[in-house]
């Protein structure tokens, strides 16, 4: 019994947290909210993604240039991410509380693709790993070790972004009319 207490303390807590967050942000980047700049920030977006799994597939390698490369990768996603999460309104990870039955049924919706991505995408680099590590190739285990490693993170993360790209990919323009009485009254 004490356990479902503290769950819905900090259950409490998230949606508390959330709902502050979602007023703070709500007004930032207000030309970004629509579906058509959603969706351009969702394939730049899969385009850095895609540029890290390359970055781990050139680690195995050349172990001069790819963690270089690796820095500026990372830094063009936290960037783009964050946009994309400050504009769809972070609903991918959003506590049941803060939304609608609709919303959440989105959102469950994406987080259930999500998974299955984040599982299929990771099996290929664990694979990789082990056939890799099993076999004699003439790769050097460091690098084979830091490459693996880079594309296993990199698969997690975009499983972990799946569920907000989806959201932002298929929401529709938020109602500006709605927002602008409701904020009259």
């Amino acid at each position: 019994m004490a356990d479902i207490g503290l769950l819905e303390r900090y259950q409490d807590f998230r949606t508390r947290r959330f709902l502050r967050h979602e007023e703070q942000y709500r007004h930032w980047l207000p030309r970004w909210r629509t579906q058509r700049r959603r969706r351009a920030l969702v394939v730049v977006l899969t385009l850095i993604l895609l540029s890290m799994v390359a970055v781990g597939v050139v680690c195995v390698n050349d172990m001069k240039t790819g963690p270089v490369l690796w820095i500026p990768v990372c830094v063009a996603f936290l960037v783009t991410w964050t946009v994309l999460q400050i504009v769809s309104g972070r609903q991918g990870d959003a506590p049941r509380d803060a939304l609608d039955e609709w919303e959440v049924q989105q959102r469950d919706s994406a987080r259930s693709i999500g998974l299955t991505v984040t599982q299929t995408l990771t099996f290929v680099p664990a694979m990789f790993l082990i056939v890799a590590g099993a076999l004699d190739l003439d790769i050097d285990r460091s690098n084979l070790v830091y490459s693996a490693g880079l594309l296993v993170l990199t698969t997690l993360v975009i499983g972990a972004c799946a569920p907000a790209m989806i959201l932002a990919w298929t929401r529709p323009d938020p109602d500006t009319d709605t927002d602008d009485h409701q904020e009259l009254a």
